[in-house]
């Protein structure tokens, strides 16, 4: 399923977060926004989750504007992962994963065989089957992450939001997560995610779109994407772009604050 976004804008307390923003995802594709602290990256996921009313533009799911979708429908459509997800205190990895069927719950549809098929095909995409049984609050963050991904991985929506999905984790486990979301997307869904890390951006994502102060500054693969200039723009730092020999990813080594503007 297709995601664009058309004029967006939207924002809190009469400022503006985001700023007539367009955006299109083809299916099965990875999107990475970046930009820095404050730039609307949070709020633009949430608009497009329907978590926050724009004040202008649309969202269109699979060509349905999203303002138009009921509840239900919405949550068969589109999942959201946010940045500091709260979970039940002892909850288990198979009840946090549970959670994530409750959308296709009703007063005539309860728990059935198909549900508990969907769990396991989610503890099995994020090999967490074998922490099935164990509290969430006893693992490693890499461990809880990948939970947190199944839990959306069984509401089975065709487009998943990811709000920073490697924060606090450390290199391994950030790894880790984002070659789950690569799989994940080479299944045929659609994955918009949050990053602060362009390293990662660029080795895992097939566009990057760069917001600053709430507008799209860059966007595009990040071969062609991630230099210099877009990096003193968004960050105000000078840096030397590497490219990986394995695949041609760009690796951006900082260099120290820019210049200020004469």
């Amino acid at each position: 399923m297709d995601l664009r976004v058309e004029q967006l804008t939207a924002g809190y307390d009469g400022r503006t977060v985001v700023d007539a923003v367009d955006l299109v995802v083809e299916s099965g594709q990875v999107v990475a926004v970046v930009g820095p602290n404050g730039c609307g990256k949070s709020t633009l996921l949430r608009t497009m989750a329907r978590l926050h009313t724009p004040r202008a533009g649309r969202v269109l799911a699979g060509g349905a504007d999203i303002a138009s979708l009921g509840r239900r429908e919405m949550a068969h459509r589109v999942a959201l992962l946010p940045q500091s997800p709260q979970a039940p205190e002892a909850v288990t990895v198979a009840g946090l994963v549970r959670y994530g069927r409750h959308p296709h719950q009703g007063l005539f549809r309860q728990w059935s065989r198909e549900d508990e098929r969907a769990v396991e095909r989610a503890l099995d995409a994020t090999g967490t089957t074998a922490l099935a049984e164990r509290r969430l609050d006893e693992l490693s963050g890499g461990q809880r992450q990948r939970c947190w991904l199944a839990m959306a991985l069984a509401q089975e929506t065709p487009l998943l939001l990811l709000d920073e999905p490697t924060s606090a984790l450390d290199i391994g486990h950030a790894v880790e997560v984002l070659e789950l979301v690569r799989s994940i997307a080479a299944s045929g869904r659609t994955i918009v995610m949050v990053l602060h890390d362009l390293a990662g951006a660029a080795r895992y994502a097939d566009t990057v779109v760069a917001l600053l102060d709430g507008r799209v500054v860059a966007s595009g693969p990040p071969r062609t994407t991630i230099g210099t200039d877009l990096v003193r723009e968004l960050y105000g730092i000078e840096t030397e772009i590497l490219f990986a020999s394995s695949d041609g990813a760009p690796v951006v080594v900082p260099a120290g604050r820019a210049a200020p503007a004469v």
